[in-house]
């Protein structure tokens, strides 16, 4: 039985209780609840309600109390009470090896694991959380001295067996069990591990030394450390949530770093993954996860400064040697308008040379092609500022290329080798690459802002897929959490079921016993009758014929399933049943004499006889006359007959 109080009931998601508040309960089971809890100290607050609820209500009918109320009067005036309201609540459906297949992967997968992770003198200590009767906890003894050795066994391994209930605790610390309840067990291991205590079996006393059993209420006692395995079945599904959590927070504290926890097959931790994960869900096998670290604060970086990094050049004045071999195109005018140098980068991109040199600029044909110049000098030389010409087309062997012109007024401390300040520096730039890429990256940006557009609308359909998502996830959720509450609740309804299909076999067999007893008490009344010599009739106080005798077969040829239960003043015989008639009614009227009679009567041949009557009173347990005995006996010919 689980160690905490355990009636079943729907937890808050199973529709007894609104989402965020409290159970939906009767105020009357509320205040019954608390009063167990401050005069008992058995708290049932944090437990399901509609189980608990349902078993008090069955005790109540029992004792045909219909409010909690007067049931709560009832206990205070009845202190026995209690013991058997625990016992209705409670829930005693426990076995040797329950779930065999689980018990199968416990010590085929996870003890073998979880010794040798243990030094070979290391102890192992394990705790059977809700042991009700102790089966389960020495189920646990029985694999652990298989897996180690009874030697092993004895030295190293602590088995912690707790309940709530203490005559449970007194029963499991006994360790004897009948037939019926060691029917699971392997013959092998009956004879290995219990010795015969008459018609029952106690397990190995020098092995229970090992078991040690102890009251604890999960919901409010402190756990046992440091447990290698926690073995707690069908307890949490009794539960609320809150409580769940609570407890399995103490579970974790409970165990070791390695520990396994092992729970019922109703009971899944599907939303205690920071606590547990499964080693096994199908068998409800579980480890513990370590708590999380904090981690090391991210590196900071230096100053921001770049290792390595060389700082720019500086460029000193430019002199007329640099213009010719620069690789941008230069033309340089003087003051008056005249062409003073064209370097050679300009000679290969422009229509221009040497020979201009010295010409007005307005006769150059770059003065006007590929775009009309001589406004943008006139405009640099009134403003003294640059003048940048963009984006210029220039065919030049059939490819057209974009150049980027800068007009530049220069200042009269200028000058150059060909003598007097030049007035204006006209560059002519090959930006077609830069102009290429930046097309393309216009491209690009269209394009991307299209994909950006497109993103953005894939962004926002997928936000409310997620959305919709979200809301099937949320509904997949609370769906799951209502099958697992079912899930509780039908297995808490199966171990209800179970224990009382338990009960029927216990009254099954004792009712068994007393058919034994009622057929061995008609058999030796109906060797009495059958011994008689006189013939024997009973009848009840309706006149209704109950026993019939062969003797009186033999006198009135009536068999006796042909008179049983038939009025015997209505029966066609050859006594004169009418003589018979003021005896029968003294009888019944509580006379305690016995009557006799002597009548003439004609028997089954047919032939007259003489019949001596003997009628007795029959009187029930409390000597109120209940019916009439007949015994009737065939005279001799020669006998006298008695006076009427």
């Amino acid at each position: 039985m689980p160690e905490v109080a355990v009636p079943e009931d729907p937890d808050p998601q199973d529709g007894s209780e609104p989402a965020g508040g409290a159970p939906v309960a009767e105020d009357g089971l509320e205040t019954l609840l608390q009063h167990l809890r401050d005069t008992r100290g058995f708290d049932f607050t944090g437990y399901k309600r509609s189980s608990i609820s349902r078993r008090v209500r069955r005790r109540m009918e029992q004792l045909g109390i219909t409010d909690h109320g007067d049931y709560l009067d009832h206990l205070e005036l009845h202190g026995e009470e209690f013991t058997a309201l625990f016992n209705t609540i409670l829930i005693n459906v426990t076995a040797f090896f329950r779930d065999p297949d689980s018990w199968e992967y416990l010590r085929s997968e996870v003890l073998p694991a979880v010794v040798a992770a243990k030094g070979p003198t290391d102890p192992i200590r394990v705790w059977s959380a809700g042991c009700a009767s102790g089966e389960e906890a020495y189920t646990l003894a029985i694999v652990l001295s298989e897996l180690l050795g009874r030697d092993q066994f004895r030295d190293r391994v602590k088995i912690y067996a707790t309940d709530v209930d203490e005559e449970d605790l007194a029963r499991a610390r006994q360790a004897v069990y009948d037939e019926r309840q060691v029917r699971g067990l392997d013959p092998e291991l009956l004879e290995r591990y219990f010795e015969p205590v008459g018609t029952r079996f106690q397990f190995r006393s020098d092995l229970r030394r090992s078991v040690i059993f102890g009251r604890n209420d999960l919901v409010q006692d402190a756990p046992i450390s440091r447990i290698d395995v926690l073995v707690c079945r069908n307890t949490l599904m009794y539960l609320t949530a809150e409580t769940q959590a609570r407890i399995l927070a103490r579970f974790h504290y409970a165990l070791a770093p390695t520990g396994v926890l092992f729970l019922g097959k109703a009971e899944m931790l599907l939303s205690h993954a920071a606590l547990f994960r499964p080693l096994d869900l199908r068998r409800r096998v579980f480890t513990r996860v370590a708590p999380a670290t904090a981690t090391d604060p991210p590196f900071a970086g230096g100053d921001g400064q770049v290792p390595g990094a060389t700082p720019p050049a500086t460029v000193d004045g430019t002199p007329e040697e640099v213009l010719l071999s620069a690789p941008v195109a230069y033309v340089v005018l003087n003051g008056d308008g005249t062409v003073r140098l064209v370097n050679r980068a300009a000679e290969g991109l422009l229509d221009v040379s040497a020979a201009d040199c010295g010409r007005p600029f307005r006769d150059v044909d770059v003065s006007y092609r590929p775009v009309e110049l001589r406004r943008h000098v006139d405009l640099a030389l009134a403003e003294r500022r640059v003048v940048r010409v963009d984006d210029v087309q220039l065919v030049r062997d059939e490819q057209i290329l974009t150049l980027q012109i800068r007009v530049q007024p220069l200042s009269a401390s200028t000058t150059l080798r060909l003598g007097g300040p030049p007035a204006v520096a006209i560059s002519f730039e090959d930006v077609t690459e830069q102009a290429r890429l930046r097309e393309e990256l216009s491209q690009l940006g269209s394009r991307l802002e299209t994909a950006h557009e497109e993103l953005q609308s894939t962004s926002e359909e997928l936000e409310t897929t997620n959305e919709e998502l979200q809301s099937t996830v949320e509904e997949l959720e609370t769906t799951n959490e209502e099958l697992q509450s079912t899930n509780e609740e039908l297995e808490t309804i199966n171990e209800e079921l179970q224990s009382t299909n338990d009960e029927l076999h216990a009254i099954n067999d004792e009712l068994e016993e007393r058919s034994g007893q009622l057929n061995e008490v008609n058999s030796f009344l109906e060797s009495v009758l059958a011994g008689l010599h006189s013939g024997v009739i009973v009848l009840g106080r309706d006149f209704l014929v109950r026993a019939w005798n062969q003797q009186a077969e033999e006198l009135w040829g009536l068999r006796r399933d042909e008179v049983l239960h038939q009025n015997f003043l209505a029966l066609d015989i050859g006594l004169p049943i009418d003589r018979l008639r003021p005896m029968i009614r003294e009888a019944l009227a509580g006379d305690p004499r016995s009557h006799q009679l002597g009548i003439a009567a004609v028997n089954r041949r047919g032939r007259t006889i003489e019949v001596r009557v003997l009628g007795s009173a029959l009187n029930d347990r409390d000597g109120s006359p209940a019916g009439v005995i007949l015994m009737m006996d065939e005279e001799p010919p020669d006998a006298a007959r008695p006076a009427d």
